[in-house]
């Protein structure tokens, strides 16, 4: 891989603009442009990545849902997890009620004897790096600590990125096609102002690390478990190598800051109302480092436009009760890439040929959006679910898992009578 200040010129000329020319500039190094630089690469198409840090990097999301096995498969990537040291095997993911009470786990063999029904719990910075290492063994160009700072346009299509790199030169990278694979700072979205917030969406999440905390014994000892707080809050508790467990709490702002604003006291507060997490986290120690960030839910207004297609995070976030993220990131790049061979081999790269990028992914993030929406209803509870429609036990395992391109009507109109569901999104599509 390529440090952008590796290849600037000498000092006297190091502030003058840098031109490159390429088929397609990825901006993000993350898992839905690495994904995306690494299929056009092999392709043999000429992809420059612009990566504003320095791998490996800090990044949350640690868990994986089975059906990141499709887009990891056909990234080269699926046997090679379990030999990186960095995973721990996930059979399933369970639920604690708020008196700490331990739902059956939703294990994933029970649906399928395919492999991908073995996930990963993962360690972000080494994930991601094997990712965007897999795009460069692959021939993408990765300038890292190089951040974008705007599109270059061509009357009303974009024709590329101008960047700033390391050494303080401009860069002008001019290709016919751009992927903003720039997570949720959404380079895209801002400059098109095309973001619009998903309605009632709006948690706040805060989280630490702890080793040494208690781990279910056998077959879940990997497992993700989400635990209940009063109010529809929740905690994730996510294991991780080198006897590391990932916990946090998702919640409304007005609940989780009612008493003060100090992450450390909300989060002694809340593990004293949640008796399953706080028997887990006695008897190990706390690693001293709380983050919170704003979980606003989003959808980009459009996919793409002519020349520029937005994937991941880029494109729409959701909220990760059900983890799908990493998922989303790497089907979206995966898709993407696809379009993008297509649009460069027809020699039109116009809004108009990312539709079906557009529904497809729409189609599978409104699939996880019901369940999610759902699942913060104070009238929603699984074990009601199931017991007035066994039936859809099927569907909703597969809801979990990811498998989402398929036909959830049935599912979604259930769910309606237990839960306030929201209508779809009506935009997404590209900017034709």
């Amino acid at each position: 891989m390529t440090d952008a200040s590796e290849d600037a010129p000498r000092a006297e000329s190091s502030r003058q603009p840098r031109t490159i020319t390429c088929d397609a500039v990825v901006v993000g190094g993350g898992p839905s442009g690495s994904a995306a630089a690494a299929i056009l690469a092999e392709k043999g198409r000429d992809v420059v990545v612009l990566e504003r840090e320095r791998f490996p990097r800090y990044a949350l999301g640690e868990s994986l849902i089975p059906h990141c096995w499709y887009p990891l498969e056909r990234l080269g990537l699926a046997d090679r997890l379990e030999s990186t040291g960095f995973v721990v095997p996930k059979h399933s993911v369970q639920f604690v009620n708020t008196e700490g009470r331990r739902s059956k786990p939703f294990y994933f063999f029970q649906h399928s004897n395919h492999p991908a029904m073995l996930a990963w719990q993962v360690v972000r910075s080494h994930f991601d790096e094997l990712l965007l290492t897999n795009a460069a063994e692959k021939g993408a160009r990765v300038f890292f600590k190089t951040q974008a700072l705007d599109l270059l346009r061509d009357g009303d299509a974009v024709a590329g990125v101008t960047a700033h790199a390391t050494d303080g030169a401009t860069l002008s990278i001019h290709a016919p096609v751009t992927v903003d694979a720039s997570g949720r700072s959404a380079f895209g979205q801002q400059r098109n102002r095309w973001r619009e917030p998903d309605g009632k969406m709006r948690k706040v999440a805060l989280w630490t690390y702890y080793k040494g905390a208690m781990r279910d014994g056998g077959r879940d000892e990997g497992a993700t478990t989400v635990a209940y707080l009063p109010e529809k809050g929740w905690f994730w508790y996510i294991p991780q190598t080198d006897d590391t467990v990932s916990v946090g709490i998702v919640a409304d702002p007005e609940y989780l800051f009612r008493e003060t604003r100090d992450p450390r006291a909300i989060f002694e507060r809340e593990v004293e109302l949640q008796p399953w997490i706080r028997d887990h986290l006695a008897v190990g120690s706390n690693l001293h480092l709380y983050q919170v960030t704003h979980d606003l839910s989003y959808r980009s207004r459009h996919c793409a436009s002519d020349g520029l297609v937005l994937v991941g995070d880029a494109f729409s976030f959701l909220d990760p009760v059900f983890s799908a993220g990493v998922y989303l990131a790497l089907q979206s790049g995966v898709l993407a890439a696809d379009a993008v061979d297509l649009a460069l081999e027809a020699g039109d790269t116009g809004a108009a040929r990312f539709m079906a990028y557009g529904e497809r992914v729409c189609r599978e993030i409104e699939a996880m959006r019901a369940l999610v929406f759902a699942f913060y209803d104070p009238d929603f509870h699984f074990s009601t679910f199931l017991k007035a429609h066994p039936d859809l036990h099927h569907d909703l395992t597969d809801c979990l898992i990811g498998n989402l391109d398929r036909d959830f009507t049935a599912l979604t109109a259930a769910l309606g009578e237990f839960a306030d569901l929201p209508e779809p999104i009506p935009h997404g599509g590209p900017a034709i």
